[in-house]
């Protein structure tokens, strides 16, 4: 994409090209986009623009995220002056995020997972100060909390060089061209061949690991916790999960193999496939509330078996293609543990089966409902 040996020649090299019309495997994405006036901006300087606002736009709480420059010196600089280096602008993002669904400090958490805050002189194959990572403040509580942030993140030790991005008032933003504007969606196999070729994700995998990926669904959740998760004197506390070290700690081997590892236990020889008592079954990660007693079933597979979650907000699905043919698999939303796979062959009124782990789980009977703190279930057994 840049100038330079960067990606401008990588993509001369592939035989793309360096133009950047529509071709037949682009789609025409819209550019338009206004803010509404709840909405805070944010602004970050990560290398490429392509790859920054791609990342935050797939971030729940974010409307949009618009590719542009600042930092520079001059009024409505143009591509070719940036990557040009004849500006002191850099590449940056602007990103309009709604602070009731995504905090802040969680779009930090996120712009690390997007760069090397230790390079100064350009990010992975982007060479020059265009390319230079800054994290832009809209004023002195963005300032704080960039800073302490940063700071976590030092104290963290996950680098072998000191943290060098700089934290800069937000000066001028001006909105790049419109072809580069949601670039990753009007040429994708273009932007997959780029942001392969760039080194960005092989960096970011060796250095985060396991903790690469952010649970954003505490984020959409959190206006819908209930008290037993929440501190009465601190509405805004969340599910936060523990590092993959912590819970080899907490675990048993087989419910870290399950739940982080996405494995499966073994059937007829796990603890609640025959358990017949009465109770709900909640994530062993989170605690989140997963099934109920009353809509289990035995499904003669050896695994405990269910026609429907206890609370649908509590589970996600997707598509899994481990093996030949593709199944839906079944994870908790807080803590994202692998829980089992939904298949059509249940027994009425739902016609699914949802055949769970049970190392993914814990069950609590219900005479330890409200002992537990889940006293809002209660209620479904109280004629039993």
């Amino acid at each position: 994409m840049k100038a330079g040996l960067s990606v401008f020649g990588f993509l001369v090299v592939m035989g793309l090209g360096a133009t950047f019309f529509l071709d037949k495997e682009d789609t025409v994405v819209s550019d338009t986009f206004i803010a509404d006036d709840h909405l805070q901006i944010a602004t970050f300087a990560g290398g490429c623009f392509w790859c920054v606002e791609s990342d935050f736009e797939k971030i729940p709480g974010v409307a949009e995220a618009v590719s542009g420059y600042s930092g520079g010196e001059i009024s409505n600089p143009t591509y070719d002056q940036v990557a040009g280096g004849k500006t002191l602008h850099a590449e940056a993002v602007q990103v309009y995020y709604d602070p009731e669904i995504i905090s802040y400090e969680r779009l930090l958490d996120a712009f690390w997972r997007q760069i090397n805050p230790t390079d100064n002189d350009g990010q992975f194959v982007d060479r020059g100060k265009q390319y230079r990572p800054i994290i832009f403040v809209e004023n002195d509580e963005q300032k704080s909390i960039a800073e302490q942030s940063r700071q976590a993140l030092e104290r963290a030790g996950r680098y072998s060089d000191p943290i060098t991005i700089s934290i800069e008032p937000t000066v001028a933003f001006y909105k790049a061209e419109s072809y580069h504007q949601n670039f990753y969606k009007k040429s994708p196999g273009r932007y997959k061949t780029y942001r392969y070729g760039s080194g960005r994700d092989q960096f970011l995998a060796k250095v985060w690991g396991d903790d690469l990926e952010l649970n954003f669904e505490t984020e959409k959740r959190k206006k819908k916790m209930t008290a037993k998760n929440m501190d009465e004197n601190d509405s805004d506390e969340v599910f936060v999960k523990p590092s993959q070290e912590e819970l080899k700690e907490k675990l048993s081997d087989i419910a870290y193999k399950v739940t982080q590892k996405d494995g499966t236990e073994r059937p007829f020889t796990n603890p609640y496939h025959d358990e017949k008592r009465e109770g709900i079954y909640v994530d062993i990660v989170s605690g989140e509330a997963l099934f109920s007693s009353n809509d289990k079933y035995d499904s003669q597979t050896g695994w405990p078996s269910f026609t429907k979650p206890l609370d649908a907000d509590n589970i996600k699905e997707k598509l899994d293609f481990k093996l030949i043919l593709p199944r839906t698999e079944v994870r908790s939303v807080q803590a994202d543990s692998h829980l089992g796979h939904v298949f059509k062959d249940g027994p009425a009124p739902t016609g699914l089966r949802y055949c769970m782990n049970s190392a993914a789980m814990r069950f609590i009977p219900k005479e330890d409902l409200v002992s537990e703190g889940y006293e809002e279930y209660v209620h479904l057994f109280e004629l039993s």
